[in-house]
């Protein structure tokens, strides 16, 4: 039985989701919850151009960046299961060219939680030649061996691909979860988007500056250093840097488990309230208890050496970081101590709370600056748990 919300949460939700329109700081935006194994809430408003020409439906699709690594993570930990593989196993044992120039005792683990080293590459590969960054990645040498964890916005997804082509007889990811995941599911959701569908996503647009960055914000400082970890790990692999360049047929069209996936809100949420429900959904399980449990359980913690602040992981997933005490430095997930999920660049956040039964999805097309969310979202989750 999951922990019931405090009466009132779906009015409290909406006055926050309009409030940001209100605020100005929404272009077009939509949020969803599902709940005990049915939607909840869905809400969509504002427009998908720039123009504000076309308002934004509840069908509409739109781009979520890195909130896909949850899609991929969930992606790898099917096809290790399916496998029998463990978290434990060496990535060479499946995919021998990986076990070279450093990575040979590297494991699925240590990849999954960003402890392999492999933020940025050495290699200009572009970021649409999956082929050419796989064979990079394998002439890859560590760029730390010392435990830290460092986020690869990039170079995850295209670990985590092979990894599923290694498992799969070569299908890459997004067609693994379209087959395992949203077809049997019913979502409005893909990682590589089929070209009749183009015309219902919404545009991306670009962060807007607003001013200097805070003197104590590492994270924005290092990505101005054309010399930083930071800055090589958002630039590598190379290539479609832009919210505009994003918006191309091919980008949309390419299969990129780090920042490709698009979708609708419903969709999203309604993926995450079926690992909230421990991987079941419809009498269908599509994780054992032991794969539910690599996704609650923080495999690694500390300062970010790419984002340049205390952030936790799972297998794949993020999870909000604990201190000495057991409480939460922040509640970007909620207040579950056994949620996860994954922001996107520019503001959209998924994640699932087990504890009480629900999935959470906010999308939207006008970018913000960083790579965590911040008011919009976090005022809507706010909302959705305050009594």
């Amino acid at each position: 039985m999951s922990r019931e919300l405090a009466a009132g949460w779906p009015e409290r939700v909406r006055e926050a989701f309009e409030k940001n329109f209100t605020l100005g700081v929404e272009v077009g935006a939509a949020v969803a919850v599902w709940k005990d194994g049915a939607e909840a809430l869905s809400l969509c408003g504002g427009w998908r151009d720039a123009a504000r020409s076309l308002p934004w439906e509840r069908d509409t699709l739109v781009l979520i960046w890195s909130a896909t690594k949850g899609l991929a993570a969930a992606s790898v930990l099917h096809a290790l299961e399916q496998r029998g593989v463990p978290l434990e196993a060496r990535v060479a044992e499946f995919w021998p060219e990986f076990g070279q120039c450093g990575k040979e005792s590297i494991t699925v683990g240590q990849v999954l939680s960003h402890r392999a080293g492999l933020s940025a590459l050495d290699a200009k590969d572009p970021l649409l030649d999956h082929d050419g960054v796989a064979r990079a990645i394998e002439r890859q040498t560590p760029l730390w061996s010392d435990g830290g964890h460092g986020y690869g916005p990039r170079t995850f997804g295209f670990v985590a691909d092979e990894i599923v082509r290694r498992l799969a007889g070569g299908m890459p990811l997004g067609e693994y979860f379209r087959a395992h995941f949203a077809e049997p599911l019913g979502l409005d959701l893909w990682i590589g988007l089929p070209a009749e569908h183009h015309a219902r996503v919404a545009q991306m647009l670009a962060a807007k500056l607003s001013g200097c960055p805070e003197p104590d914000d590492a994270f924005s400082e290092a990505l101005g250093d054309p010399g930083s970890l930071t800055r090589r790990a958002f630039a590598s692999p190379g290539g479609v840097m832009g919210a505009s360049a994003m918006n191309s047929p091919a980008v949309r069209g390419a299969s990129l488990p780090s920042l490709g996936g698009i979708g609708t809100a419903s969709a999203l949420a309604k993926f995450y309230a079926m690992l909230a429900a421990g991987g079941a959904w419809g009498g269908v399980h599509y994780f054992s208890a032991h794969s539910f449990d690599h996704m609650t359980h923080t495999l690694s913690q500390g300062c970010d050496k790419v984002l340049h602040i205390e952030t936790a992981f799972a297998a794949g997933f993020m999870r909000d970081p604990i201190d000495g005490d057991g409480q939460k430095f922040r509640a970007t997930f909620g207040p579950s101590l056994r949620a996860f999920g994954h922001p996107g660049a520019g503001g959209s956040l998924a994640f699932a709370d087990p504890d009480a039964g629900l999935g959470f999805a906010y999308v939207m097309n006008q970018m913000e600056m960083g790579a965590l969310p911040k008011s919009r979202a976090l005022a809507l989750v706010e909302a959705l748990y305050s009594s």
